[in-house]
């Protein structure tokens, strides 16, 4: 129970996230007997190219829920890392869960695949066998806001655990859904996109990765400092703001929350949440507890990420965003990183609400491909220049 609890007990860095990085003592070595699962959708750039961004991210935080879902029934207070990566998901877990999740993710990719027709790729890797290839994978704590805790990884291993298990997919066959075995409580996405508060501002989703392993902390510090120099701190930059949260009540929205949610053709489900939705609104903006949520979201909110690399989303007005861009070029010309970008209009958010006063997440992304835009542009520099 001791190695299950590892991240559990791991104690909880309060530091600013540039002085964490400086800091080695933080950092502990992920337990060799650990696991990590990546769960990716295949072809997902060619999804969003047709039209399905929002059908991708519903499904990349089913995963995440599915996951949660089936640690919390063993009422253990087990916290597991994971990481939202708008086409997919990445977790650390102990050996003791690790067949109960799998078979929780494969039995959702069955289901994903009935009624979406993606095709969810999952897999694990033992965290030794990453070692062995000199691929490292330290942990720190990091808490982000007053609010929200989330891990921070240094090393390559989980980028290289994501290409082993890519590389030796093997899609199931034959396989029948379980009903039983998947529980998406909590799913939920029915927001409007959501603009930023300048008329002028954009939104900006970066991936950033060292090009050296052993440099990352150094790169990173850099890189997190001159973003505070250019756009402000996290807060100011942070692109979910509770007054500019609005539900949205389309019948569509609903509609696309059931097909990946287990209430399909679900009509009672259907107006059910229409007019849940519809209620909300006032709900929102009249009463003290639905000002307190929307208040919460921003706080618990997940725009930045660092699980070897940068993943990070943000608002800022363009002759920043070109000063920035400016910036990174000069450090992809020295050999330092490599970077992916895209900018847009606005984020879009799918949520995990278990109660609205004490447990929700949020996972954010930008319109218009998100991630998975900037990670095509990532790929692109990568694969002309491997390093």
């Amino acid at each position: 129970m001791k190695n299950t609890k590892f991240y559990t007990e791991l104690k909880k860095s309060k530091k600013p996230l540039a002085e964490l990085l400086a800091s080695d003592s933080d950092f502990l070595d992920v337990p060799q007997t650990w696991h990590v699962v990546v769960v990716d959708i295949q072809n997902s750039t060619q999804a969003v190219v047709d039209g399905n961004h929002h059908q991708v991210n519903l499904t990349a935080t089913g995963s995440i829920i599915s996951v949660l879902n089936t640690v919390r029934k063993f009422k253990q207070n087990i916290e597991i890392p994971y990481f939202f990566g708008g086409d997919g998901a990445t977790f650390l877990i102990p050996s003791s869960l690790l067949d109960k999740v799998i078979t929780v993710l494969d039995n959702y990719s069955v289901h994903i695949k009935i009624k979406t027709k993606l095709i969810l790729r999952v897999g694990y890797v033992p965290v030794k066998d990453l070692l062995s290839k000199q691929c490292h994978l330290k942990i720190a704590k990091h808490q982000l806001t007053q609010r929200l805790t989330i891990p921070i990884i240094l090393g390559n291993g989980l980028h290289k655990a994501e290409e082993i298990i890519k590389s030796n997919f093997k899609e199931l066959s034959n396989s029948e859904f379980n009903r039983n075995l998947l529980n998406l409580e909590g799913m939920e996405c029915r927001w409007e996109e959501v603009n930023p508060e300048q008329n002028k501002a954009k939104v900006v989703c970066l991936l950033l990765d060292a090009v050296k392993e052993e440099a990352q902390q150094d790169v990173y510090r850099e890189v997190l400092t001159k973003m505070d120099d250019i756009f402000g701190s996290f807060t100011d930059r942070q692109p979910i703001k509770s007054e500019r949260l609005k539900l949205d009540a389309s019948l569509y929205k609903i509609w696309e929350e059931m097909k990946v949610s287990l209430a399909d053709k679900n009509w009672f489900y259907f107006f059910k949440n229409w007019i849940k939705t519809n209620i909300g609104r006032a709900y929102f903006s009249l009463s003290k507890s639905g000002k307190q949520y929307l208040k919460q979201i921003g706080q618990l909110s997940h725009s930045f990420m660092l699980d070897g690399m940068i993943n990070t989303i943000f608002t800022a007005e363009q002759d920043k965003i070109d000063l920035f861009i400016d910036y990174l070029d000069q450090l992809e010309s020295e050999h330092k990183i490599k970077y992916g970008i895209h900018v847009t209009h606005a984020s879009v958010m799918s949520c995990y609400v278990l109660d609205m006063k004490t447990s929700h997440s949020h996972f954010v992304d930008g319109t218009e491909g998100g991630y998975t835009s900037a990670a095509k542009m990532l790929k692109v520099k990568k694969k002309a220049s491997p390093q």
